[in-house]
């Protein structure tokens, strides 16, 4: 009689693969479906390996990505303390805003490009702390009657310079809409306040910490567009670039996928069989060749001409602030917009071919170009060359400046523009040199008509 202990389960003989095949259609039935509204997503590691703290809040967590870290626990109180206030501001109860929530849940998970792993009632009570919390530093930060003398955030031990760069990171975001529907103007007291919306709040917020020029058609744009979070509606407030000046007829279109890396050289030694790489000088090229610079005097910063041997660029300045800015724009632009609306890639693009070294940096200092708060021109290279390793110009025929690259390698071509530029540059650069090339000029020129004169004194005699 068979032992009954060594008895075994049988496989199934017409299919031994049904455990797998039971698992797989499963997780396939499982994977919930993409959606079209996704707009918040991780920095590649290709770019976060460059400039990790850019893209990484420091003090406070927006949203479910980096929420319960370590490192931004501590704020936590304070925004809870700051969800009180809102809910006394508003005089509306917790159960109303969790459920105005709930209803759009499915929205807000939507929203972002990988799935959330909370469950529901932990990811509506996130949502709403950092809704709420969002909504009151716009307030108070507008309203200064409205910050207690005991604000942690605005007053002692004032942590709002740490806060409010973290409010610019794509990582750190919640969808624009979830604000909208839980700010109600009508709730919130202020006196002599007409047309109190998130919108304008947003606007004046981060305009007047960005030094943004006030243009008189931004907030149409932005209010006539859909906003998808804080990183987009910084982008809108900047004004779209001029129209490309067109190439010339005949000119001869520049190769497709060249990196930053290839752009930013001068003259780059091509290989046997490679297709010719589109150049243009640096900084000091162009300075070496003839060019002046000047402080563009336009509002807006992606007019950068060339014209009469003078580059023309508005002013910009480099700090850590301006890297956080640029950097998530930059991952922003490239993962949700379309090619010919990459005006941040190509913006940090050309800043990433004219500038090579601390040289080029020092030289727009100089011209007053850009206010460097990094205090350092080598630190000020490094952060725009590190940038640059994330700017991709797919198509150099869809770049915006490629017809200004195009001049100033026309002018740089010039062998006149870089001789007339020696002289200046060397010999006539101070007018004490002025002076002493003028003397030594006359001085020749004097010799020389005496040498004549005494030549023709001399034949003179002869006959």
């Amino acid at each position: 009689m068979e032992d009954e202990s060594s008895y075994q389960v049988p496989h199934d003989i017409e299919n031994p693969h049904t455990p797998l095949l039971t698992s797989m259609r499963s997780m396939l039935y499982n994977l919930s479906p993409l959606s079209s509204s996704c707009c918040i997503c991780r920095v590649p590691k290709r770019l976060r390996r460059v400039s990790e703290m850019a893209y990484t809040p420091q003090v406070v967590s927006i949203g479910p990505l980096h929420h319960g870290k370590e490192g931004l626990k501590p704020m936590e109180e304070h925004k809870n303390r700051y969800l009180q206030d809102f809910l006394v501001r508003t005089n509306l109860s917790l159960e109303h805003y969790i459920n105005k929530i709930r209803g759009r849940e499915a929205e807000l998970r939507g929203c972002y490009a990988e799935t959330i792993q909370f469950e529901s009632d932990e990811f509506v009570r996130i949502v709403l702390v950092d809704a709420a919390f969002i909504i009151e530093v716009l307030l108070r930060y507008h309203f200064h009657e409205l910050q207690d003398e005991n604000d942690r955030i605005f007053k002692k031990p004032r942590m709002f310079e740490d806060v409010w760069p973290d409010m610019r990171m794509l990582e750190n975001q919640l969808p624009f809409f979830i604000l909208q529907d839980l700010f109600d103007p009508e709730r919130i007291q202020i006196p002599s306040v007409e047309n109190l919306s998130i919108i304008n709040l947003s606007y004046t917020f981060f305009r007047a910490l960005m030094n943004i020029e006030e243009l008189e058609d931004t907030m149409e744009t932005i209010i006539s567009s859909t906003i998808e979070h804080f990183v987009d509606f910084v982008r809108k407030l900047y004004p779209p670039p001029p129209l490309k000046v067109a190439r010339a007829r005949g000119q001869p279109k520049s190769p497709t996928g060249a990196s930053m890396r290839q752009l930013s050289t001068f003259e780059v030694p091509q290989g046997r069989g490679q297709p010719e790489i589109p150049t243009t000088p640096s900084m000091t090229e162009l300075y070496r060749a003839g060019v002046k610079f000047k402080v563009g005097s336009g509002k807006n910063m992606f007019d950068i001409r060339f014209k009469d041997g003078t580059l023309q660029i508005p002013k910009i300045t480099i700090s850590d602030q301006s890297e956080v800015n640029l950097t998530n724009l930059l991952v922003f632009e490239q993962s949700q917009c379309k090619e010919t609306e990459n005006y941040i890639n190509d913006y940090v693009g050309i800043l990433n071919i004219l500038v090579n070294t601390p040289e080029d940096v020092s030289l727009l200092v100089k011209n007053a170009i850009f206010v460097n708060k990094l205090g350092d021109s080598t630190k000020g290279c490094t952060m725009i060359k590190n940038m640059g390793d994330g700017v991709n110009i797919a198509d150099y025929n869809k770049f915006h400046f490629a017809p200004l690259c195009e001049k100033l390698n026309e002018h740089c071509t010039k062998s006149r523009h870089k001789w007339l530029a020696l002289l200046r540059q060397n010999y006539f650069n101070t007018p004490c040199k002025t002076i002493s090339v003028i003397a030594a000029a006359c001085i020749i020129l004097f010799t020389l008509i005496q040498t004549v004169c005494s030549i023709i004194s001399v034949r003179s005699r002869s006959h």
